[in-house]
């Protein structure tokens, strides 16, 4: 065998043996990236036993498997969660029903839409409250830091003390319950699941379209994360693909008007 033919041979073999090289998956060469959650929103994230589970959490593993991205989403409260995401060194993102404000988007980057939403007021039955506006005079639960901290403090009154501001919508639930509170102001889904798993303590979801607008929730990044355009594409293709509706139907029982979603930035 004379040394070019040989030269050749061994040329081919170091090719295929790169190229082969190269083929091992996308996902398999990517950084595993860490989510926060903050599991206290059932039916949206939520512990079942030593379980995350949730809408979020579904929807996530759906759009990571459609990016090609390994991943892991850790349990941590809510103000934990915002701060870490904000420095962006052990949680690269978190999925934990965050609505889209002007607010949030100074301090963080958004993905684009993936579920609309609202606020929702709950009491007791037998309650003669029936809009956001009768709560003015009255003792009123919210989770810290929400959008419904936010619209209940334009309502009420900012340094208002009869505004309670408990680090989860547990607690504020829990309030109301023992008469603590006249009602909590709280996202649809979470009052909605809330009084379907508590019917003995008659309690009563009041929708005010008027003074609570749609919210639409995204996942939450640090600025100038390169997240944002590696998942974006892939949560319009779950929205598009029937994934999406898949879920919600495992969640809420109903078919999601998905029409805003990809209209809505």
């Amino acid at each position: 065998m004379n040394r070019n033919f040989m030269s050749v041979i061994i040329t081919f073999t170091f090719v295929v043996l790169t190229i082969a090289g190269c083929s091992t998956s996308t996902s398999e060469n990517k950084e595993k990236i860490v989510f926060a959650t903050d599991a206290s929103y059932a039916p949206m994230e939520f512990m079942d036993k030593d379980k995350l589970t949730g809408f979020d959490i579904d929807f996530l593993a759906e759009v990571m498997k459609e990016a090609g991205i390994p991943y892991e989403i850790k349990n941590v409260g809510w103000d934990t969660m915002l701060e870490s995401v904000k420095q962006g060194t052990e949680y690269k993102g978190s999925i934990s029903s965050v609505s889209i404000t002007d607010e949030r988007k100074e301090t963080y980057d958004f993905s684009i839409p993936y579920f609309e939403s609202t606020n929702m007021i709950m009491v007791k039955e037998g309650s003669n409250i029936t809009t956001a506006l009768d709560l003015q005079d009255k003792k009123v639960g919210v989770q810290g830091a929400t959008t419904a901290d936010t619209l209940m403090s334009d309502i009420m009154g900012q340094t208002n003390t009869d505004l309670k501001r408990f680090d989860s919508n547990t607690l504020a639930l829990l309030e109301l319950e023992h008469n603590g509170v006249d009602a909590v102001v709280a996202d649809v889904a979470i009052v909605r699941e809330y009084i379907k798993n508590n019917p003995k303590n008659k309690l009563v979801g009041i929708l005010d379209t008027d003074n609570f607008g749609s919210e639409y929730y995204g996942l939450l990044y640090p600025k100038g994360s390169e997240l944002k355009k590696q998942i974006d594409p892939a949560i319009k293709k779950v929205i598009e693909n029937g994934k999406y509706t898949e879920i919600y139907k495992k969640w809420f029982g109903e078919e999601p008007d998905t029409s805003k979603l990809l209209t809505v930035q």
